[in-house]
């Protein structure tokens, strides 16, 4: 009997164990998922501030656009857009607004070797190395481009690949496609794959949208660079007046109405003088904390003549004419003009939006603002 007893005890201690041990990952798992359930919640919450703080900056710009013609840089005014327009988040929160010139970076699409080599060469590439990147970047980007390094990549290079494939012949979409692109994967990624300091350099060098000219307004080290400027006292200089340092420390932040006002504080030879002053793609990033609960929203937006997406060539026939002409929606006919009226508007939104993101990776911020 004792030995059953034993047995049964023994039974009674496992079954214990076991509901335990259940018991433990039950509320583990529910504990989660409650985490994440607030979570969600809070997102939900905070999206409709940072939504109205990114409308409120948006109207802010559009005013100070349409009094001065034009946005240039922060120190116009429009720095804090919040505290301008008087808006007050809900109690317990607080928003922050950043802005990034966008336009302060060379235009990918629009980039020419010599950018290319005097920038490279600001990195410590030597000139063959240098030639040799450009050659593959240029390559990848544009048609029937002629290298001149011997050995840059072409078409049989990639035909070689463990899966074969031909350069795209268009600007890049993403900075992603640099680990596809011959030699400059070599030189952007380190030997795990993973984006180096030179990946990060060429990110804060260029943009992805097309415009002409840089913004002298929202100039960096790396556009000084890649003009070929090298003078250390004369990037000083640029960097000094448009923070509000050094021997302009007095005056604040300060920002060029024009390229002659440039070629004023930086000499008339030097080749930022003949940089571009407007804005021509501006990104905008919302932030709003709640306790220990935060949302960010990252939009890029381009004004009117600002930035654009490129504009792929392709040899095949536009059919989009052609297509439209069969939708009643776009080509209506006499009997339906006016229903078509009542039923289709245009919004009349005074910026073009090239990007939108939700909590994405937080990119460095030039110009802080907080309300």
């Amino acid at each position: 009997m004792s030995k059953d007893r034993g047995s049964i005890i023994l039974i009674v201690l496992i079954t214990i164990i076991f509901a335990s041990v259940a018991l433990y990952a039950f509320m583990e798992r529910a504990s989660n998922d409650l985490l994440v359930e607030n979570r969600s919640y809070a997102a939900d919450r905070l999206r409709l501030e940072a939504y109205s703080a990114l409308e409120t900056t948006l109207a802010v710009l559009e005013d100070f656009r349409q009094a001065n013609g034009s946005l240039k840089s922060p120190a116009e005014g429009w720095g804090d857009p919040l505290a301008w327009a008087g808006y007050e988040p809900e109690e317990g929160r607080k928003v922050e607004v950043t802005f990034v010139d966008e336009s302060g970076k060379f235009s990918l699409p629009n980039v020419t070797q010599a950018t290319f080599l005097n920038l490279f060469k600001d990195w410590g590439l030597s000139q063959s190395e240098a030639e040799l990147l450009a050659d593959a970047v240029l390559g990848w980007m544009k048609k029937d481009y002629v290298p001149t390094s011997a050995s840059a990549p072409d078409k049989d290079d990639y035909e070689r690949e463990e899966i074969p494939f031909d350069p795209p012949g268009r600007p890049l979409r993403s900075f992603d496609e640099l680990a596809t692109i011959a030699v400059a994967r070599d030189v952007f990624y380190d030997e795990s794959g993973q984006p180096n300091e030179f990946w990060h350099r060429f990110v804060n060098a260029f943009s992805l949208y097309s415009y002409t000219t840089p913004s002298v307004n929202g100039a960096s080290s790396e556009l000084l660079a890649g003009l070929g400027v090298s003078d250390s006292t004369q990037q000083k200089t640029l960097n000094d007046y448009l923070h509000g340092a050094g021997n302009y420390q007095t005056q604040g932040p300060g920002y060029f109405k024009s390229p002659a006002d440039a070629a004023n504080i930086l000499g008339t030879q030097s080749p930022v003088a003949q940089l571009d002053t407007q804005i021509r793609a501006l990104r905008i990033i919302v932030t709003v904390r709640e306790g220990q609960s935060s949302f960010r929203v990252n939009a890029l937006i381009s004004p009117p003549n600002g930035a654009t997406i490129p504009v792929v060539q392709t040899n095949q026939t536009d059919t989009s004419n052609q297509n439209s002409s069969q939708n009643p929606v776009n080509n209506p006919s006499p009997s339906n003009n006016a229903s078509s009226s009542q039923t289709t508007k245009k919004l009349n939104y005074p910026f073009t939006i090239l990007e939108f993101r939700e909590n994405d990776e937080m990119p460095s911020p030039l110009t802080p603002a907080s309300s």
